[in-house]
């Protein structure tokens, strides 16, 4: 029995990317923090140490690995890190729930 294309897929590396956002802030969300492997295993656990909420999306993180620190995320991934920053958000009480009132 052969694998899809001759060969089994890589594993991926972990990758792990840090982002800042100011709710009432004039900018879109900045990449303060980017890197795999043993990088990536820091950046998770200081998140963890501090409180900070994780999301798992390896194709995200890869998209957002190659954005350079203190630029702006891309156009194309406004729409899944907004999804995640409205449910964080809301999870701290930032934000009305959907459909209605605080």
């Amino acid at each position: 029995m052969g694998y899809p294309r001759g060969r089994p897929a890589k594993p991926r590396r972990p990758i792990a990317v840090a982002l800042q956002y100011e709710l009432d802030g004039p900018t879109l969300p900045r990449v303060v923090a980017s890197g795999q492997g043993h990088v990536a295993e820091q950046i998770l656990e200081m998140a963890f140490a501090n409180g900070v909420k994780v999301r798992e999306d390896a194709d995200l993180a890869e998209l957002l690995s190659v954005v350079q620190l203190d630029s702006e995320i891309p156009a194309d991934a406004l729409v899944a890190v907004a999804e995640i920053l409205a449910y964080i958000y809301r999870a701290n009480g930032k934000l009305p729930p959907r459909g209605g009132q605080p």
